[in-house]
């Protein structure tokens, strides 16, 4: 698929079937995250793929709005190996998590499966339920599979503000 098509036709998924995303395609999706640049270099995300009923039910216990995928990807990040900006105040941890996941969600695209970001959520509580370590923090979980019948983008999904009302050139 064209990059273009990708980033134009992509849209939040929330009503998944239950045909499960193929073996190559959720390792093209993560190997796009593998990929994603980070501050140098650290690479400090840690993605845990969600599959069986036991951990999608902990999902589940923390956020109404897995809408019935069947892969769900949590994104995290080691708050212990991230480059800490000049002046002291930000971190990369957010940001190069953000960018591993953007990574995954476009590759998702590319390869067919639907997906949604979701952070309604509460990550302390998914983090416990899953019992991850406690030096990582979870910036997101991703819903992955093929759309239901009937599903689709929202109504307004291909209405966009002008460039000029989004873009200041200086």
């Amino acid at each position: 698929m064209e990059f273009r098509e990708v980033i134009q036709n992509r849209y939040s998924c929330k009503k998944y079937s239950d045909r499960p995303v193929e073996k190559e395609k959720l390792e093209a999706i993560l190997n796009a995250g593998r990929l994603a640049p980070t501050a140098k270099n650290l690479q400090e995300q840690h993605v845990y793929v969600v599959q069986s009923a036991e951990a999608l039910a902990k999902v589940d216990s923390v956020t109404p709005c897995r809408y019935g995928a069947p892969t769900v990807l949590v994104v995290a990040f080691d708050r212990n190996n991230v480059f800490t900006y000049p002046g002291g105040k930000r971190d990369s941890g957010v940001e190069d998590a953000t960018i591993v996941a953007t990574h995954m969600i476009l590759a998702a695209a590319n390869e067919g499966v639907d997906s949604c970001w979701v952070n309604f959520l509460d990550p302390e509580k998914l983090a416990e339920a899953l019992s991850l370590p406690e030096n990582e923090e979870i910036l997101m979980v991703m819903d992955l599979g093929y759309a239901a019948e009937g599903a689709g983008p929202l109504a307004n999904h291909a209405s966009r503000k002008a460039l000029d009302e989004t873009v200041s050139w200086l």
